[in-house]
């Protein structure tokens, strides 16, 4: 049973709609700056960061569910993915999915009268979400490192293709905090300048906030021309260490090999995890070489928006998908000169080309990996 993307939104430091964010790339524009707000990081450093007075002004007077930074992201985005689709989120046959990292974690700071704080729990965000539409299921929610939004994505396809739901709310979002970025900074993982992807001298991350929402359904989106297939998706660990990546990109090959199985033609192009760091990007060249995929046009948009953790595999799955659609991959912002263990084909330009397929790669912490193939119908 083929699966499709029904609509879909995205908001980041580049806009707030998927044409927004795209139109930015096009032009390479990038969101992140520097940030010296000690609220965030005791140093300046650079981050992708939303436009939190355009959302408040965006949601004013509307009845946001949760009242957090991370509950209102939520809730903007499925609400504006749900006002381009036509499928009924109160329908029993439609589920929900939510995808994070870190949630409400900011709310460690304060705590409720009986000295807890319900909106901690991730489980307790998803159901407000899912209640405010009126869904009757118990939503879902997909936690793992930073395939999660990816893996989210995945789960939905897959209830729908055995047929457990006909529609799935796939949504994800995280917010930068002082909790986040220092534990990034003790890992010694952040870059003192903007993210370079699979640059020679890339020496670490930026991080990014955002959202992103995926409205799957088993059937063909009305009034599109074109639609996306969701065609298939694996995860494979391979327990490698908690923080560091395979040297071999073992988990990342077996997850590229289970979707391509099937395939009898290459794909058009590979949207990398590409975080930046020396270690993960060298073990994706490692990766897509033993597949046999180091020809394959490859980049990253972490130099546009960063990394936004939870959000990232949907986000960067939906500008995948936009450039399926518009025939073009965009450039890794801040490539220069590729230093990698393994070469690969990453172009410096955006490259215009009648794509029929993508491949979206993910990996995180603790040995996760996971890949997914879209295709396009016209």
């Amino acid at each position: 049973m083929p699966v499709y993307i029904e609509s879909e939104n995205i908001i980041t430091s580049l806009g707030f709609t998927v044409g927004e964010n795209l139109e930015a790339m096009k032009k390479g524009i990038s969101g992140i700056q520097t940030c010296y707000n000690t609220s965030l990081s005791d140093v300046p450093f650079p981050v992708s960061l939303v436009d939190w007075e355009r959302l408040n002004a965006e949601i004013s007077g509307l009845p946001v569910p949760e009242a957090s930074g991370f509950g209102k992201l939520i809730f903007y985005s499925v609400s504006r993915a749900l006002s381009d689709s036509s499928v009924d989120p109160s329908d029993s046959r439609t589920i929900f999915i939510l995808s994070t990292t870190k949630g409400n974690i900011d709310l460690l700071k304060s705590k409720g009268a009986n000295g807890s704080n319900a909106g901690l729990y991730l489980w307790h965000s998803a159901d407000l979400i899912r209640r405010h539409f009126g869904n009757p299921n118990q939503a879902i929610v997909v936690s793992n490192a930073c395939i999660s939004g990816l893996l989210a994505l995945i789960t939905g396809q897959r209830l729908i293709r055995n047929g457990s739901y006909d529609h799935a709310v796939v949504v994800g979002a995280d917010v930068i905090s002082k909790f986040i970025v220092s534990g990034f900074q003790s890992f010694l993982s952040l870059s003192a300048n903007p993210c370079k992807p699979f640059d020679r001298d890339r020496d670490g991350l930026t991080l990014g906030e955002g959202a992103g929402t995926v409205v799957l359904s088993n059937r063909k989106p009305e009034g599109r021309h074109t639609a996306i297939e969701l065609v298939s998706g694996a995860s494979a660990n391979d327990a490698n260490h908690i923080s560091g990546p395979s040297r071999t990109g073992e988990g990342l090959y077996i997850a590229l090999g289970q979707i391509l199985r099937d395939m009898h033609e290459d794909p058009g192009f590979i949207s990398a995890h590409g975080t930046a760091t020396p270690f993960n990007d060298d073990m994706e060249s490692i990766a897509l070489n033993r597949a046999g995929l180091a020809h394959i046009p490859a980049n990253s948009v972490k130099g546009f928006i960063g990394h936004t953790l939870g959000a990232a595999g949907i986000i960067e799955s939906v500008i995948g998908a936009a450039c399926l659609r518009d025939n073009i991959m965009i450039k890794t912002m801040g490539l220069q000169l590729q230093g990698l263990a393994n070469p690969l084909n990453t172009p410096v330009e955006n490259m215009n080309h009648p794509f029929c397929t993508f491949v979206k790669m993910a990996s995180g912490f603790g040995g996760c990996n996971a890949a997914a193939l879209f295709r396009k119908h016209e």
